[in-house]
């Protein structure tokens, strides 16, 4: 008895203990073997709209012999303007200060150190017209109180989610039909979504606006003429699909 105890304790173990094989069993190859292709694709759509708004940049440029005389005439003058922005309908919210800069200006003779002989002031806002039919009027205001700087305008979309939507809808549909294309190509079919990603969304960038000045003291009764054209937005997304038979 006493020699047989290591025996049965030697098949014990070996009944208790999980068989292990190398080999692959005929359910693992089919597995294999069915496993899909990974296609990844990148796909970008545009929507357009009509612009609703308009960002112009104005202000003062003032020069001065001394400084404070250039900052004073500035602020003179810009008082003038805000007024005017604010008798033409601009909301305070849609008007913001950009820069404020004072610089003093300097006479170059040879061989001598440069010598100041001014100063010139600047102050700069950008504002945001939302009536669009107001804006060439709006621009002849502001020159005709005093602003001596315009830059613009930027026309966009106050609201642009709907386009941006609408884009991504665009850039979903492209990417899937490109993936049909690579399983027309390779005799398979497109089996499932197995990631989607937005690489980014990019608002209006317009064209640059066509204006043309209409001095009111030169004679001219039309106010400068503005087309806002069309704005337009983008998105990207970049899908993965699984091909397969």
């Amino acid at each position: 008895m006493m020699t047989l105890r290591p025996l049965f304790l030697a098949l014990a173990l070996a009944t208790a203990l999980p068989m292990t094989a190398n080999a692959q069993t005929p359910a693992d190859v089919g597995a294999a073997a069915q496993a899909g292709t990974l296609l990844s694709v990148a796909a970008i759509a545009e929507a357009s709209r009509t612009p609703d708004i308009a960002t112009i940049s104005t202000g003062v440029v003032t020069q001065a012999g001394d400084a404070n005389g250039a900052m004073r005439d500035n602020a003179a003058q810009m008082d003038k303007v805000m007024a005017a922005l604010r008798a033409a309908g601009i909301a305070a919210r849609d008007i913001q200060t950009s820069g404020i800069n004072l610089n003093p200006q300097y006479k170059y003779v040879e061989n001598m150190p440069p010598a100041i002989v001014g100063y010139q002031a600047s102050n700069t806002v950008n504002v945001k017209v939302r009536e669009l039919a107001k804006l060439g009027k709006v621009l002849d205001t502001l020159v005709a109180q005093g602003a001596n700087q315009i830059n613009g305008p930027s026309f966009g979309i106050d609201k642009p989610e709907a386009a941006l939507d609408e884009a991504r809808v665009a850039a979903v549909k492209k990417a899937q039909a490109q993936a049909q294309t690579y399983a027309d190509a390779l005799g398979l079919k497109v089996k499932r979504i197995v990631s989607i990603s937005e690489g980014g969304a990019s608002l209006p960038r317009p064209p640059m606006p066509m204006m043309r000045a209409m001095a009111a003291d030169a004679g001219y009764a039309k106010e400068t003429a503005v087309a806002p054209g069309e704005s337009t937005v983008s998105v990207s997304v970049e899908m993965m699909f699984e091909l397969g038979r």
